[in-house]
């Protein structure tokens, strides 16, 4: 072999190699702090329009906090509530509604995870097939609290 094969051979391995390491990485949605603003907004908005005191938290998907307010008159209590339901619905990528119905269909397993909040009212926010956070709601009836959840969701994601 000619040493100028083997330099031609070496350029083309370098050159390859960003598009090697592009096709490994996917490239995915996430919120911004725009995004999570307007989510806020139109869960204040959907829980004004119906004079409902709740908490509404939006959390990336591996649970953390991006986002929260809580309303005047909603009990201390719907921070943390709210809070979890986000939480549960980030990180297993389901409604929550779906274990609140497993626990009173009497699968209790669901009560021993630890971190899981078996209450409606939270909901994943899922673009092109992926869990790019969730949101929370606490205050009223559960089935009322995710109400607010899906309309906050269709703020950002038609």
């Amino acid at each position: 072999m000619s040493l100028r094969f083997l330099l031609t051979l070496a350029a083309s391995c370098v050159l390859a190699l960003p598009h090697q390491a592009a096709a490994q990485l996917a490239d995915a949605k996430a919120l911004t702090a725009g995004a999570v603003k307007k989510i806020l907004a139109a869960a204040e908005a959907k829980a004004a329009e119906n004079k409902w005191n709740v908490a509404i938290a939006v959390v990336d998907p591996g649970g953390d906090l991006l986002g929260f307010v809580r309303l005047d008159g909603a009990s201390a209590g719907t921070a943390q509530v709210s809070l979890g339901k986000a939480r549960t619905a980030a990180k297993f990528g389901r409604p929550t509604k779906v274990y609140a119905d497993r626990v009173l269909a009497d699968t209790l397993t669901f009560l021993s995870v630890d971190g899981v909040y078996t209450l409606q009212g939270g909901l994943p926010i899922i673009v092109n097939g992926r869990v790019i956070g969730a949101v929370g709601v606490s205050g009223v009836t559960s089935a009322q609290d995710e109400q607010v959840a899906a309309a906050s969701i269709a703020a950002v994601v038609p």
